[in-house]
This record gives structure tokens, C-alpha cells and sequence, in this order.
């Protein structure tokens, strides 16, 4: 099964300094039959403001990765963190037992980001953070694993039961990817026009996957695309 949430048909909030499209119930959105996917809660597409952001703010037990898209954001924690996570990159605060954090957009343009959230396997266990460069070079062509639960994939630690693949693919190329069946995939493609398995999407629209034993990619543009598999 797989079904194209056109960006359009998004949950939208404009705060002026943020641009927000949420693909699940979020905030003062609210739609009961997109509570999430799977283990997959919140997946927001955000356009921040030059020099504005996310005051401190607490989140306890939930995987909470940031997908930075253009720009940077400009991490601080109560655990002592800070860092800034650039295009391309990636960064992953587990929240655990309770953590507050700020994210700030400290750059003379707008960044944009997918910030996703992922229900974790346990609760209570301490809080961490951590990013990691991903060179856009990497991922032409291939999936590159960039924060999953299983250490043996080598990318930033999840505490949960899940996988967050990127990948550029030139228009004219394709790629597939084995699917488990009985789990559930979300698939963005941050820019180009992409076929899935046959159904064509916009760039940002969402689009939901289960049931199906493996996933293939066309670009019909050159195409940025960021995949969840979770539970």
C-alpha cells in the first residue's frame, strides 16, 4: 500500500519567523486520522527565519532527528551540548528521561529542515545528543543509513526499532530498497518530482508505505530524498 499525501493537503501554521507543514497531527493540527505512521509521530517541514528559533524547551522519551535541508540550525541543551548542524547533516537528541533544548537559526538566510519524531523502544533512559556530517556527495545514487537503532549500520544511535535513510539521485536514475512488509515507511523527497512504485509525488509531498517487499525509486527530477522505516 502506498499513499501520496499531497504537500498541499498538509497541516499548516505560520508564525512569521516559522513556516511549518506537518505531515501528522502536530501542535493546533489536528487530524485524527494522521496521528503518525507506524512508530513514526511528527514529521514537520520547517522554514526558519534568519536569526530566530526555538526558545529552550523540554522533551522527555521520544527520537527526535533533525534533517537540515539548506542553512544550519544551532544546537544548545541542559546537558551542556551545543553545536551547529549544517545542509546535508544530520542530528539526534534521544530525550529520554527529560531534556530542554533550544534550536536557533543564527544564519543571514532561512534555514529549512524535516524534524522527525520516533516513539522510542523503552522509556526513561538518559537523555543524549549527538549530530554527524553526511557528505550529499556520499548518498548520489545509494541509500546511506543516517541514524538507526541497530549499531551495526554505524550511524547516529536510535533508541528505537528504526532507520532514517538519505539519498540524491539524478533525474533519469532510479533506486530500490528491500522493505519488510509488515513494517512502515514514510518517504519524503525534498526536491524533484519522484515515482514510487509506480505513483508520482511532488517534491515534498509524503508518502506512505506498508505491506509492500521492496521499494523503487524513480527520479523525474534530481531528487534529495529522506525514508523512515520504523515499526
Amino acid at each position: 500500500m502506498i499513499e501520496i499525501r499531497p504537500f498541499a493537503a498538509l497541516g499548516h501554521a505560520d508564525h512569521g519567523w516559522l513556516d511549518a507543514h506537518h505531515h501528522f497531527s502536530f501542535g493546533g493540527y489536528l487530524d485524527r486520522a494522521r496521528m503518525g505512521w507506524g512508530n513514526i509521530r511528527v514529521w514537520n517541514d520547517d522554514t526558519i527565519a534568519a536569526h530566530t528559533g526555538f526558545s529552550p524547551h523540554p522533551h522527555n522519551d521520544m527520537e527526535i532527528i533533525t534533517f537540515i535541508r539548506s542553512g544550519a540550525i544551532s544546537h544548545e541543551d541542559s546537558l551542556g551540548n551545543k553545536g551547529r548542524t549544517a545542509a546535508g547533516d544530520v542530528q539526534v537528541m534521544s530525550a529520554g528521561s527529560g531534556i530542554v533544548h533550544g534550536e536557533y537559526n543564527r544564519e543571514n538566510e532561512a534555514t529549512t529542515l524535516f524534524q522527525i519524531w520516533v516513539q522510542p523502544d523503552s522509556k526513561g533512559a538518559p537523555p543524549s545528543w549527538d549530530q554527524r556530517e553526511f557528505p550529499r556527495g556520499n548518498g548520489a545514487g545509494s541509500w546511506v543509513v543516517v541514524a538507526s537503532g541497530d549499531p551495526d549500520d554505524q550511524a547516529l544511535p536510535l533508541r528505537a526499532d528504526a532507520r532514517v535513510l538519505a539519498a540524491t539521485l539524478p533525474a533519469g536514475q532510479s533506486l530500490t530498497l528491500p522493505l519488510n512488509p509488515t513494517r512502515h515507511q514514510y518517504l519524503v523527497s525534498a526536491t524533484g518530482r519522484i515515482r514510487v512504485n509506480g505513483a508520482e509525488a511532488q517534491s515534498r509531498d509524503g508518502i506512505a508505505i506498508t505491506g509492500e517487499e521492496m521499494l523503487q525509486v524513480e527520479a523525474l527530477d534530481d531528487a534529495e530524498l529522506v525514508l523512515v522505516d520504523a515499526l
